[in-house]
C-alpha cells in the first residue's frame, strides 16, 4: 500500500468516526461495519440532506488526507509492505473498536493526549508489530485522534434543523475543518509534538553555545592572573592542516648542531615551512573529518571555534556553507565509565539549562535533516577500551543520519589515519606552527587578554609593548621559536613573558622543565581526563621513566626505537620502582604514549620524542642523575651529542660541571683534530650553567679568546651557537681585521641576533670597505626591518651596491634610503605601482609580481638601465619603455604565446635581452626584436621551431642568440642565420 491509499484510507476511517459521533445515539455494532454513505442513509432522512452531509464529510476526510500524505510518505519508505499494510489495519481497526462518543470526549475535557492515553490503555495493543512498527502505529494513531477531536469539536450539534444548518454550511464547514487543522503542528517520528517551538529553541540554544563555548584559558600554571578566561573569538588563530596519513619519518638521525638562526622573512612572508592549507579551508570539502594532532596542537579550541561560528552563522571562505548549521559539540571524556550520550543527551554539557523545554526529538530532527555540526572532541581522552566503543557509536549515528557534518578529534597515538576508514572520514593531522602563525597567535594573545583590564600583570597600555619584545625574543632565539611549535606551549611562553616583566629565562633549562611539566602530567590532571587520571602515576615517576627511555635511545644514537623493545625497558625500570602497584611495562608505556604529550608513534610500532629537544633534556637530567659525566665527555666531540651535554651542564652540581667541562677542554688541548669544536662545545655550556669556579672560568675565557676572530665562513655558524655571551668578545671595532675577518665578524653577529647585536653591528657601520659593506646589507634580513635601515643602513654609501628585500617590512624602510639606486626584491610584490616610492634606480629586479605588469609605473626611474621581471602573469604597456632611455639590459619571465613583444624592438639602446618561455611558448615579435642588430638575445623555454614557421619569418641579425631548453627544428642548419653566433644550451 503506497502512502496515499493509506493516507485516504485512514482520512475516511477518521471522517466516518466523527459522522457515527455526530449523527448521535448509540452505535449498533452492524454501524460499525457500515461504509459511511450506508451509514448516512441509515441516520438521514431524505435524498438531498444525504447527500448534502456525505459531501461534507468527504471534504473533512480529504482535509485529513491533506495532513496524512505528506507523513506516510516520509515515515513509510522504512519499511516493508507488509509492514506498513500492518500498522494502517491496526490503527483503523482501534478507531473502529474505541468508544468515541461524546460522553467519552467531555470524560476527558476533549483533550486528544488524553483520550490517546484512555483508548490505548482500554484496548489491546496490537499484535505483531515490531519496534518500528508499534512506533509509527502509536504516532498515527495519536495523530488521527487528533484530527477526530478537532473535527467533532466543529461540528454543530446535532437535531433535526442542524441537517439545514449543516446544509447551509456546505460551502464552509469542509473549508474551515481543513483550517482547523492546518494549524495542528507537523508531526512526524522526527517531530511527535509537532516543530512549531523549533525556531524558538534554536535561537536560545545558539545563544547560549555562543556564549557557552566563546572562552578559553590563557595558560595559568605560570600566574594565576593569567589563567583567567577570555574570548576564544578574539584570540583564535587559523592552523594549518595536512592530509598525510602518517608523516614522513625522519631521515635519519637530526645534525644536532643548531640551525643557523632564521632570517626575518620566515617571519614576514606566509607560507614557511608548513605545507598544508588552512584547516579551514582543509574542513571545507569533506563531510566527515577525523582531525589528529599532538597535545597542545589545538583540536578542541579549533571545534569550539567551529561551534561558535556556526552558532553566530560567520563563517566565510570555504566554510560559507556552514552557515546555517546547527553545532553540537560533544566532550568524550565526560562519558568515561558511562554510556555514550544518545542524540537527545548531546545537549547537556553545552546547554544543559535549557534541554528540559527543548521540544521532543529536536536533535534528531536537525540530524536527520542534515542540519546538524555533530564536533566529537577527544578520542585519546578515553580508556582504551572504551575507544573501541567510540567507533562502534559513531557507526551507528553514521547508520542513522548519513547526512551529518562530523569532525572527530584525537591524538594520533589513539586514532590512526584509517581508525574511521571504512565511515568514509578523511584523515587530517594539525600541523605545527610556523613563524607567521606563531607571529599570529602571540598578537592574538596578547590581544584577547586585554580584556581581563585590572586583573593582568601590567597595565594596559604597556601590552604591545610586551608583545613586540616577546616577539623580538622568539625572532632572535631559535630556540624559542622551535618550542613554540603548538599552541599550548605557545600561550604557555605568552603567560611566563607576561608575568615576568617581559623577561624570560636566560636558558633553556626553565622552559623546557615547565613544557615538559604541562606535557606530562599539569594539563591532563587539570581537565580530568579519565585516561590520564587512571594512571597511578605521579609527575616524578613519569619523569624518571621518560629519562630512562630518553638516555637509552641517546646512547646508542638512536632517535626511535620499536614499542616492544621500549615496553621492556619501562618494565624494567617499574621493577625498580618499588613504591608502585604497576607491573605491566607495555601498558605503562602506552599511557605515557597516548598522554604525555612527549612520546608518539611515527609509524605503526614504533616510538619516538614529538621533538628532539624533549630527548636531550630528558637524557641530559638523566646523565645528571646517574652520573655519566665520563659518557658525555668521551662523547663530546659528536655533533649528534652537542645538546645533550649543554643541558646536562645545566643539569649537573658543581662537582659533574668541573668534570664535565673541564673533561672537555683538556680533551681540546690533547686531540688538535677536535680542538676548535670542543672549544666552541664549552663556550656554548655558559648558556645553561648557573656558576663557574674562577679557575674553570679562566680557562673558558682562554678557550673562546682561541675561537676568534671568525676567519673562516663556516665559523659564524658554530661561534653564534654560543649564545649573547660570544657578543662581549667581538670587537667593538672592525679596524685592524682583515676583509675576510670583519665580514664574519659582521655574520657571527647578525647570526646571534638581538638588541646588543644590534648595537655593535651599529659601531661596524663606520668601515667602508666594499665586502664590509655588501656584508651588512646582506645582514639586514636577521633584524628589525626599520631599526636596522635607521641605525646601519643610513651610514653606508649605499650608491651601486645591491640591496635586497627578503619580505614585504623592509619596504617603507627603503623609502626612507634615498641613496639606495640598486634594489632586488626577492619576495611577492603585488603591483609595480608601489616602486613609485622609491628613490631613482638604476637597476631593479623583481622576482615575483602577483599583479599585472603595468610598466607605465617604471618612469618614476627614467634613469633605469637593468631591468628583471622573473615571474609575471601578465604585462602590459610595453610600449612605456621609451621613457627609459638609459635601459641597457631587459629581462622578462614567464612570457605566454599571447605576448606582444613588438614594442620591445623599439627600445634601440637594448643590449642585452633574456625571454622565458612558458612551456615553449612563441611570443609575439621576435621577428621584430631579431631585427636589432647590437643585441644579445637569450631564449629560454620558447618554441623557436614554431617561430621558424610564422609567416612574417625573417632570419635575424642579432649580435648573438643564445637558445636555452627551447623546442628546435628538425633540421639544424635552418639555425644558421648569417652573421649571428647561435649557441644553444
Amino acid at each position: 500500500m503506497v502512502g496515499e491509499a493509506a493516507a485516504l484510507r485512514l482520512g475516511s476511517t477518521v471522517a466516518k468516526a466523527a459522522a457515527q459521533m455526530w449523527l448521535g445515539g448509540k452505535r449498533r455494532e452492524q454501524e460499525r461495519r457500515m461504509g459511511m454513505s450506508e451509514l448516512i442513509r441509515v441516520r438521514v432522512s431524505g435524498l438531498r440532506f444525504q447527500r448534502g452531509v456525505e459531501r461534507q464529510f468527504d471534504e473533512m476526510a480529504d482535509a485529513v488526507y491533506d495532513r496524512l500524505a505528506p507523513f506516510l510518505e516520509r515515515e513509510f519508505p522504512g519499511l516493508a509492505e507488509n509492514s506498513r499494510q500492518a500498522v494502517i489495519d491496526a490503527v483503523c481497526d482501534t478507531f473502529a473498536a474505541a468508544d468515541l462518543s461524546d460522553e467519552a470526549i467531555l470524560a476527558a475535557d476533549a483533550k486528544p493526549a488524553e483520550i490517546v492515553r484512555r483508548l490505548t490503555g482500554a484496548a489491546r495493543p496490537p499484535v505483531g508489530l515490531g519496534e518500528a512498527e508499534t512506533r509509527l502505529y502509536e504516532l498515527l494513531f495519536a495523530e488521527c485522534v487528533e484530527y477526530y477531536v478537532r473535527i467533532v469539536r466543529g461540528l454543530p450539534v446535532f437535531e433535526e434543523r442542524a441537517l439545514s444548518e449543516l446544509l447551509a454550511r456546505t460551502t464552509s464547514l469542509g473549508a474551515e475543518i481543513a483550517r482547523v487543522l492546518q494549524r495542528l503542528p507537523d508531526r512526524s517520528l522526527f517531530a511527535p509534538e509537532g516543530t512549531d517551538r523549533d525556531g524558538e529553541f534554536r535561537r536560545r540554544y545558539l545563544e547560549l553555545v555562543s556564549t557557552t563555548l566563546d572562552e578559553v584559558e590563557l595558560f595559568r600554571r605560570t600566574s594565576d592572573q593569567a589563567g583567567a578566561q577570555v574570548r576564544l573569538s578574539v584570540a583564535y588563530v587559523s592552523l594549518r592542516a595536512t592530509g598525510d596519513e602518517i608523516r614522513a619519518r625522519r631521515e635519519g638521525v637530526r645534525r644536532a648542531l643548531p640551525l643557523l638562526r632564521p632570517d626575518m622573512s620566515d617571519w614576514e612572508n606566509s607560507g614557511g615551512e608548513g605545507a598544508g592549507m588552512r584547516v579551514e579551508a582543509a574542513l571545507g570539502g569533506p563531510g566527515r573529518v577525523l582531525l589528529r594532532g599532538e597535545a597542545g596542537s589545538g583540536k578542541t579550541t579549533l571545534l569550539q571555534w567551529l561551534a561558535v561560528t556556526a552558532a553566530r552563522g560567520a563563517f566565510t571562505g570555504e566554510l560559507a556553507g556552514w552557515n546555517g548549521l546547527t553545532p553540537v559539540f560533544v566532550k568524550l571524556r565526560e562519558y568515561s565509565g558511562r554510556a555514550l550520550p544518545t542524540p537527545e543527551a548531546m545537549l547537556d554539557s553545552v546547554a544543559g539549562q535549557i534541554t528540559g523545554v527543548m521540544p521532543k526529538a529536536w536533535v534528531e530532527r536537525q540530524l536527520a535533516d542534515g542540519r546538524a555540526l555533530l564536533l566529537i572532541d577527544g578520542v585519546d581522552e578515553l580508556l582504551d577500551a572504551e575507544r573501541r566503543g567510540v567507533r562502534e557509536w559513531l557507526r551507528k549515528l553514521l547508520a542513522a543520519y548519513p547526512d551529518v557534518r562530523m569532525v572527530v578529534t584525537s591524538r594520533p597515538a589513539a586514532a590512526g589515519a584509517d581508525w574511521l576508514r571504512r565511515e568514509k572520514f578523511t584523515a587530517l593531522h594539525l600541523d605545527r606552527m610556523t613563524p607567521p602563525d606563531l607571529a599570529a597567535f602571540v598578537r592574538q594573545w596578547h590581544q584577547a587578554v586585554r580584556e581581563l583590564g585590572e586583573e593582568l600583570p601590567c597595565p594596559v597600555d604597556e601590552l604591545p609593548r610586551y608583545e613586540q619584545s616577546l616577539l623580538n625574543s622568539l625572532k632572535d632565539r631559535p630556540h624559542l621559536q622551535s618550542l613554540a611549535g603548538t599552541p599550548l606551549l605557545a600561550a604557555m611562553l605568552c603567560a611566563m613573558h607576561l608575568n615576568r616583566g617581559s623577561q624570560l629565562p636566560r636558558d633553556r633549562m626553565e622552559l623546557y622543565r615547565n613544557a615538559l611539566h604541562t606535557l606530562v602530567h599539569e594539563r591532563d590532571a587539570d581537565r580530568n581526563v579519565p585516561s590520564a587520571v587512571d594512571s597511578g602515576l605521579s609527575l616524578g615517576d613519569k619523569v624518571v621513566l621518560l629519562r630512562d627511555l630518553a638516555w637509552r635511545l641517546s646512547d646508542n644514537n638512536r632517535s626511535e626505537i620499536s614499542l616492544d623493545q621500549a615496553a621492556v625497558h619501562v618494565g624494567r625500570k617499574l621493577a625498580g620502582m618499588r613504591h608502585l602497584d604497576e607491573e605491566d611495562g607495555r601498558a605503562v608505556l602506552e599511557s605515557l604514549r597516548d598522554r604525555s604529550g612527549i612520546l608518539r608513534s611515527p609509524t605503526l610500532g614504533r616510538l619516538d620524542f614529538v621533538h628532539r629537544t624533549f630527548q636531550e633534556y630528558l637524557a641530559a637530567e638523566e646523565a645528571a642523575e646517574e652520573d655519566r659525566i665520563g659518557n658525555l665527555v668521551e662523547r663530546a666531540h659528536l655533533d649528534l651529542w652537542r645538546e645533550t651535554i649543554i643541558m646536562a651542564a645545566g643539569h649537573a652540581n658543581r662537582p659533574q660541571r668541573e668534570e664535565l667541562l673541564g673533561g672537555i677542554l683538556d680533551r681540546a688541548t690533547a686531540e688538535p683534530r677536535y680542538a676548535r669544536k670542543l672549544r666552541l662545545l664549552a663556550a656554548s655550556c655558559q648558556e645553561t650553567v648557573p656558576e663557574l669556579s674562577q679557575e674553570l672560568a679562566a680557562r673558558l675565557d682562554g678557550a673562546v679568546a682561541a675561537l676568534l676572530p671568525p676567519r673562516r665562513s663556516t665559523d659564524p655558524a658554530g661561534l653564534a651557537a654560543v649564545g649573547t655571551s660570544l657578543l662581549r668578545k667581538l670587537p667593538r671595532s672592525l679596524a685592524g681585521l682583515t676583509e675576510a675577518s670583519a665580514v664574519q665578524t659582521i655574520r657571527t653577529a647578525a647570526l646571534i641576533g638581538g638588541r646588543e647585536a644590534l648595537d655593535l653591528v651599529t659601531g661596524y657601520a663606520a668601515d667602508e670597505r666594499d665586502r664590509v659593506v655588501n656584508e651588512l646589507i646582506l645582514n639586514w634580513r636577521y633584524f628589525d626591518a626599520g631599526a636596522y635601515a635607521d641605525r646601519v643602513l643610513t651610514q653606508l654609501p649605499l650608491h651601486d651596491h645591491v640591496i635586497s628585500l627578503s619580505h614585504a617590512g623592509q619596504f617603507l624602510p627603503l623609502t626612507r634610503l634615498r641613496a639606495a639606486n640598486f634594489v632586488s626584491i626577492k619576495y611577492p610584490l603585488a603591483k609595480l605601482e608601489a616602486l613609485c616610492e622609491l628613490p631613482p634606480l638604476r637597476y631593479l629586479s623583481v622576482s615575483s609580481l602577483t599583479g599585472e605588469a603595468d610598466l607605465r609605473h617604471l618612469h618614476a626611474h627614467p634613469g633605469l638601465r637593468f631591468l628583471i621581471l622573473s615571474q609575471t602573469r601578465t604585462m602590459s604597456h610595453l610600449e612605456a619603455l621609451e621613457g627609459l632611455p638609459e635601459l641597457t639590459y631587459l629581462a622578462l619571465g614567464r612570457v605566454g604565446s599571447n605576448a606582444d613583444l613588438t614594442p620591445v624592438a623599439q627600445q634601440h639602446g637594448i643590449r642585452y635581452l633574456n625571454i622565458l618561455g612558458t612551456g615553449k611558448s612563441t611570443p609575439n615579435g621576435l621577428t621584430a626584436i631579431g631585427g636589432m642588430s647590437e643585441l644579445e638575445l637569450y631564449l629560454f623555454n620558447v618554441d623557436v621551431a614554431a617561430w621558424l614557421r610564422t609567416p612574417d619569418f625573417v632570419p635575424p641579425r642579432v649580435k648573438s642568440l643564445d637558445l636555452h631548453f627551447c623546442t628546435l627544428p628538425d633540421d639544424p642548419k635552418s639555425l644558421d642565420f648569417p652573421g649571428v653566433h647561435v649557441t644553444v644550451h
